[in-house]
């Protein structure tokens, strides 16, 4: 459980009355109901769009038989979400796993596998039930929502995680790079993979799954690149980076390049000033973020602005110092992370320091 010391300010307060409203209209909806038979026929002759990021997960057999003895059983099926675009076509914000297994077992021969407590339905097929039993499956119903204009698409990204949360897929980068397959999430997937990040930034295996390394090399350089257009929501914010940058890597072949050159700068130094890297101690096993965003984009930015630090000797510097102290324990809490000030406030904390560092 999260704790806070201070009582919330009446800004703060009036901000997020704010973030209600606005990020309300973006979820503006109606409720509608379709027959298992017409969701069949539309996924058959491909009237659904399916969004690249759902594309890439298909369940196994095993979950697919048991979703469809849900449904011969008459069980409750989650809402399906559909966005409408502007052309009248309906986009799946969620649920095209179910509409595509639906689809396989009503037209594509799918076999059941072993159920319980069906056990005789085990190995059958649509076809071989009796006529009667495919109308009835045919005309059940599954209940949608359709998502007005108003949902743009980091929204409706942001819902199907929200969605999905406990599953193996709901991680914001795994989504952000199926939606936004391009060559600047190329390279942030090829710098997550640099061992020198591993070993300055360690991190635990779930972490590693969900790719938190690609977490947070997208950080570094959308923090870094400017925070004028962030509105204390991180996953709009980077998805909206990330797809700006894929259309000007496309445009400029040299930028990938430069981007990994200023990586590698940026690790490099950590690894030679910070005496444990972005750890808390030397044997740490684990990076909070917002320590990893204060060390790395403070640096960052510090080294582009002055470049001698590229040779400064770590003695001269003394992070130390005020690594352990309670300024730089306070500005890198968790309470309020996300919030545009306590971004700001971090990443100038190590910036200012790294780029006043007294010569004599």
């Amino acid at each position: 459980m999260s704790t806070r010391q201070d009582k919330p300010s009446a800004e703060q307060i009036a901000l997020a009355e704010s973030q209600i409203v606005e990020e309300s209209k973006r979820i503006d909806f109606f409720l509608t109901e379709y027959s298992v038979e017409l969701l069949a026929q539309k996924v058959r002759d491909a009237e659904y769009v399916v969004p690249d990021y759902q594309r890439a997960f298909t369940w196994e057999d095993d979950r697919k038989s048991r979703f469809i003895e849900s449904l011969l059983m008459g069980l409750p099926i989650p809402f399906i979400f559909f966005w409408e675009m502007p052309d009248g076509r309906l986009e799946i914000v969620d649920g095209s796993q179910r509409l595509r297994t639906i689809e396989q077992f009503i037209f594509g021969g799918f076999r059941l596998g072993e159920l319980d407590p069906l056990t005789h339905l085990s190995g059958v097929c649509f076809e071989e039930l009796p006529e009667s039993r495919q109308r009835k499956i045919k005309n059940r119903s599954i209940r949608g929502i359709v998502l007005n204009e108003h949902a743009d698409e980091a929204a409706r990204l942001d819902m199907f995680e929200r969605i999905n949360t406990g599953s193996k897929i709901a991680n914001k980068a795994e989504i952000r790079r199926g939606a936004l397959a391009g060559p600047f999430l190329n390279l942030v997937k090829e710098l997550a993979d640099d061992p020198k990040l591993a070993v300055q930034a360690p991190m635990t295996e779930k972490l590693k799954d969900e790719r938190g390394y690609e977490e947070l090399v997208t950080r570094l350089f959308a923090y870094g690149d400017g925070l004028d257009d962030y509105r204390d929501r991180p996953s709009d914010f980077l998805f909206d980076y990330s797809k700006r940058m894929n259309t000007a890597f496309s445009l400029d072949e040299k930028l990938a390049d430069a981007y990994r050159t200023r990586f590698h700068t940026t690790i490099d130094f950590v690894s030679r000033v910070f005496p444990y890297g972005f750890r808390r101690m030397a044997k740490g096993n684990f990076t909070p973020r917002t320590r990893f965003e204060a060390i790395a984009i403070g640096s960052d930015l510090a080294v582009q602005e002055r470049k001698s630090l590229l040779t400064v000797s770590p003695q001269d510097i003394d992070v130390a110092g005020w690594l352990e102290g309670v300024e730089f324990s306070k500005v890198t809490g968790s309470d309020g992370a996300n919030a545009v000030s306590r971004l700001r406030a971090r990443i100038e904390f190590v910036r200012s320091r790294l780029v006043g560092y007294d010569v004599n």
